[in-house]
């Protein structure tokens, strides 16, 4: 059945379902109380319509329950089970919760089932695989009722009730079949729909397909279809009638739809957009949509409710699609129809990051020099489009490594898919997805022994995790980043490796270890004479001394950092540098030093054209004067910071720069 339509048929598998959330269960009749949410079972073939008296059952009984309704789907299209970690996440978020990003699996089922103990939840899990799958998912409370969707059973839940679905009633089979097909055959010919609704054994998905057939064909009697149904039971290869039907009307497609119709089995996670089709049929992009929309009315494909054009290949119909590009297309064409498609999804994650970055010339040269179909009309276009298609885009990821290597167009799906979720959602609330791609990464370069690539995942999973505040989590990726970069003689990575574990131990407090391993990260960026980035690391080094108190050995990095910046003509670096040598020198108890310190880095600060930092100079410079007496002075640049800033600043000093203190 589809969704948004009036439900038919099911009325006693429905009276036994809602008999069932009321009887008493094994506990109660034992005398205990159940530990668990109660769960019921639905059970059936793909294509029996299973999810859409799941969808009718929750409708009939949501006002139960008071704190909503929770969906999860725990399968893909293709059968592919889908990681309970990410189901916990994506329930966690649902419910408005935090998913502290690079969680464990247990971790994130824990915090998931505590969040929804003395709730009264309703939780549909569709597309069950496993009973593992449910299980880790049940909460630890009898308030909730939990709708498990499944082809068999879930041997291993406790008192588990089964519905399990084998064909509609005849009388709303034949409904079903006349609001695909129309009426009129219908009502002239009753006897030859009934015979049309024994051939397709009931089943909703075949009379779906087979109403698609008659509608594309108004001048074809209902018999006519059924006949070839019956005809098709004399062949070896006949099949379940979902098979027969869906031969039938694929049969009767033109070439290039049909191409495009096995073609979308390559789509990831079911989920196929015009572009999509675009890619994988090489045909355009008006032209792939007209054929995806007239897949829907044949009841090929169903429209998903999204505000921008998808569409979903029906679970039941995938392994057929699969089976056919078997068959009738060649490897090396599948192969270049995947390629085609993940390029694509490539030059639309570029266009969607480039649409958020037009103050550069270089982005919107770029931007311009795009098809006009691939570009975004504005950063929400581009953020829509991103969410809508997240699932999607997450799973062609995975696709991207599904055979176990990391060529340039997987390297190139990453990348992009990163910056684009990092542009648009900030690192903060994409990283639970970050953590999933970086771990792809990872597990293909532990796989295959790609040291290289091991140091670049463990590099960005243990920047994700001193973002999100997991700092001994970073410390440890870091250090075997640096293991791996050692391993495959990468001096970018041991450096960046290094210094990462210098900043993992100075967020820790543990300075003494934060200013040796800046310090080893320097002796390697000196040796191979790349100066900017010994300038960046004697700032750290002073940082490290700063936080420790050892204000001498930080004055002479931070004098080291300036001198570096200023060969190396970084007007902004070297302010900020001069301004935390002023900010050390006050520190020790040398005010008249600081003071032209900070007079200097004002100046520069100036011509860096950086506001906020001369403001923040200015303060400085106030608090310094009121230390010497001189009160009139330190007004006159606490006003001007005023000015700058466009609010009164409060009294005393600003917040420590922390961009200042790690440049």
């Amino acid at each position: 059945m589809e969704r948004g339509i009036q439900f038919l048929g099911r009325t006693r598998e429905l009276k036994e379902l809602l008999a069932d959330i009321e009887r008493a269960g094994l506990d109660t009749l034992s005398g205990k109380k159940a530990p668990r949410a109660r769960v019921l079972l639905i059970a059936g073939r793909p294509g029996s319509g299973r999810t859409a008296l799941a969808e009718e059952l929750v409708r009939q009984v949501a006002d139960r329950y008071g704190d909503g309704v929770l969906r999860a789907r725990l399968s893909e299209p293709d059968g592919t089970p889908v990681p309970v970690e990410s189901v916990a996440r994506d329930l966690l978020t649902a419910l408005d919760l935090p998913t502290p990003a690079g969680a464990a699996e247990d971790d994130l089922t824990a915090a998931l089932r505590e969040a929804l103990t003395g709730r009264k939840v309703l939780l549909l899990l569709d597309d069950a695989a496993t009973a593992e799958q449910v299980d880790a998912l049940l909460p630890d409370s009898p308030d909730g009722l939990v709708v498990a969707v499944s082809a068999g059973p879930l041997t291993g839940i406790a008192d588990v009730r089964p519905c399990t679905l084998g064909g509609l009633d005849t009388k709303s089979a034949v409904e079903l079949l006349s609001r695909h097909a129309g009426s009129v055959r219908i009502t002239v010919d009753p006897r030859a729909a009934e015979s049309l609704v024994e051939e397709c054994q009931a089943q909703p998905a075949a009379l779906m397909l087979a109403g698609g057939w008659l509608a594309a064909r108004p001048k074809s009697a209902v018999a006519d279809l059924a006949k070839h149904l019956h005809a098709e039971l004399d062949e070896d290869t006949a099949g379940t009638p979902l098979a027969r039907v869906f031969r039938l009307s694929y049969a009767a497609l033109p070439a290039p739809a049909a191409r495009i119709l096995r073609l979308l089995s390559l789509a990831p996670a079911g989920l196929a957009d015009p572009h999509t089709a675009s890619a994988l049929a090489g045909c355009s992009v008006s032209s792939a949509r007209t054929t995806l929309d007239d897949f829907v009315a044949l009841g090929l494909l169903r429209a998903v409710d999204s505000p921008l054009p998808q569409y979903e290949v029906p679970g039941c119909l995938h392994p057929l699609l699969k089976a056919l590009t078997e068959t009738e297309d060649r490897a090396a064409e599948l192969q270049l129809a995947r390629a085609r498609m993940l390029e694509r999804t490539v030059r639309l994650l570029q266009s969607c990051r480039a649409i958020t970055e037009t103050d550069s010339p270089q982005a919107r040269e770029k931007l311009l020099g795009m098809p006009r179909s691939l570009r975004f009309p504005s950063p929400r276009a581009a953020a829509d489009w991103l969410s809508a298609r997240r699932p999607a885009l997450l799973a062609a990821a995975r696709l991207a490594v599904a055979d176990g290597d990391l060529d340039t167009l997987a390297r190139r799906l990453m990348s992009q898919l990163v910056r684009a979720m990092v542009a648009h959602f900030g690192t903060q609330a994409a990283a639970g997805d970050l953590y999933g791609i970086h771990g792809l990464v990872l597990d293909v370069a532990e796989r295959r022994n790609l040291p290289r690539e091991r140091a670049a995942a463990l590099l960005n999973l243990g920047d994700l995790d001193a973002r999100t505040g997991r700092t001994r989590e970073a410390l440890a990726r870091y250090r075997a980043a640096l293991d791996a970069g050692r391993e495959a003689n990468d001096p970018y990575a041991t450096g960046r490796a290094m210094e990462s574990v210098g900043g993992a131990h100075l967020e820790l407090g543990d300075y003494d270890r934060a200013a040796d391993w800046f310090g080893r990260a320097l002796a390697q960026r000196l040796a191979r004479d790349e100066r900017v980035d010994a300038a960046r690391l004697y700032g750290r080094i002073g940082a490290a001394h700063t936080f420790a108190g050892r204000y001498g050995e930080a004055q002479r990095n931070w004098r080291a950092a300036v001198a570096g910046h200023r060969k190396s003509g970084d007007v902004a670096a070297h302010a900020r540098a001069l301004s935390e040598l002023a900010r050390v020198q006050e520190y020790a108890g040398r005010p008249e030093e600081s003071l032209r310190t900070c007079q200097e880095a004002v100046d520069w600060a100036r011509r860096a054209e950086d506001v906020r930092l001369q403001a923040a100079l200015h303060v400085r410079l106030a608090d310094t004067l009121e230390h010497l007496g001189d009160s009139a002075a330190a007004r006159l640049h606490r006003g001007a910071a005023e000015r700058m800033l466009g609010e009164e600043l409060p009294e005393g000093e600003p917040e420590p720069d922390q961009g200042a203190t790690s440049s």
